[in-house]
């Protein structure tokens, strides 16, 4: 476990950003035939499987709905504001390299600005779906940041080579995503919502980001 945190505190330690090359060379290590699981304390990214595009978010408000800080549908690779840290909910007795199951109500926290992505019932700006946030902070948490895991297929902990579903609890939409795109707040960069309908693109990849080793202490 000691190795883990040491990986993890180097990788924030550089930064994470594209201009000492971290970026793009933060993909999880598989050995031959070992699957990568993902466990609390992972720093990762999420790719919308069908556009490509990575959940990211910035210190940029939304001009309307909520205010709070936009979370978007990045194209390039090599972004430090397209990592998330996967956490539990506060009540869980889950620790840091312990697996996720299937059906498990996880936190995602943006690394650099330390919120929670987070939804509710305002509308999304484009689309008019369910604006998708980030809100909060290390110590400032509701239920609105808690997003329940769902991994399609057989899997019934979370891999990295699986695709998986966000839904979100307290409104029950899905994390979506799709091609249209932003012009002013951030251009060129699409836009992330909740929908209501499961649907074929609002699935999700793990892609690159620092893979904790598993601690069995389940």
């Amino acid at each position: 476990m000691a190795l883990g945190f040491f990986v993890l505190a180097l990788f924030l330690f550089l930064g994470l950003d594209s201009d000492n090359g971290i970026g793009s060379t933060a993909s999880a290590a598989t050995a031959d035939g070992v699957e990568v699981q993902i466990t609390y304390g992972t720093v990762l990214k999420l790719m919308h499987e069908r556009t490509k595009f990575r959940l990211h978010s910035h210190e940029v408000p939304y001009g309307s709905g909520s205010g709070q800080q936009s979370v978007t549908g990045f194209p390039g690779v090599d972004d430090s504001n397209s990592y998330w840290i996967v956490r539990p909910v506060p009540e869980a007795s889950d620790k840091q390299g312990d697996t996720i199951k299937s059906g498990t109500i996880i936190r995602l926290q943006h690394m650099r600005t330390r919120r929670w992505m987070h939804s509710h019932l305002h509308a999304s700006p484009i689309s008019g779906n369910l604006e998708v946030s980030c809100f909060g902070g290390d110590s400032e948490s509701d239920t609105g940041d808690y997003w329940r895991l769902l991994i399609e297929g057989s899997g019934k902990t979370w891999k990295q080579d699986q695709r998986i579903r966000l839904q979100h609890v307290d409104t029950g939409a899905y994390l979506h995503s799709h091609d249209r795109k932003y012009s002013r707040i951030a251009g060129g960069q699409q836009e992330v919502c909740g929908v209501r309908e499961k649907r074929a693109d609002n699935v999700w990849l793990a892609a690159e980001g620092v893979y904790l080793p598993v601690t069995n202490s389940k």
